[in-house]
């Protein structure tokens, strides 16, 4: 299995639209759409000035990591609508083999 981890973060005032956003779009998409995906979490936490989000996505290999981001998923796959309420996030994303 791999976890797909990845960053964003949110002005104060964004961060509950974008935390519905992300767990009732993306992850229940991925988990919907995708063959492959086994499910997603969120984490969020206040940091100055700032809320940070950790998306964690997991799928059951590369093949169904592919499926969801494209033939570059080492890069953020971050919607139109993610961007609008972000401020600013990670570029890269890091897979990690859950054991």
């Amino acid at each position: 299995m791999i976890a797909r981890v990845w960053y964003g973060y949110t002005e104060p005032s964004d961060a509950d639209e974008y935390e519905a956003f992300v767990t009732e779009n993306v992850i229940s998409d991925a988990e919907s759409k995708i063959e492959g995906c086994v499910g997603g979490e969120v984490f969020r936490r206040e940091l100055d000035g700032e809320v940070e989000f950790v998306t964690v996505l997991r799928f059951t290999d590369y093949d169904a990591v592919e499926a969801f981001a494209g033939e570059e998923y080492e890069s953020a796959h971050v919607p139109a609508e993610a961007r609008a309420l972000l401020s600013r996030w990670e570029d890269e994303v890091a897979h990690y083999e859950v054991v």
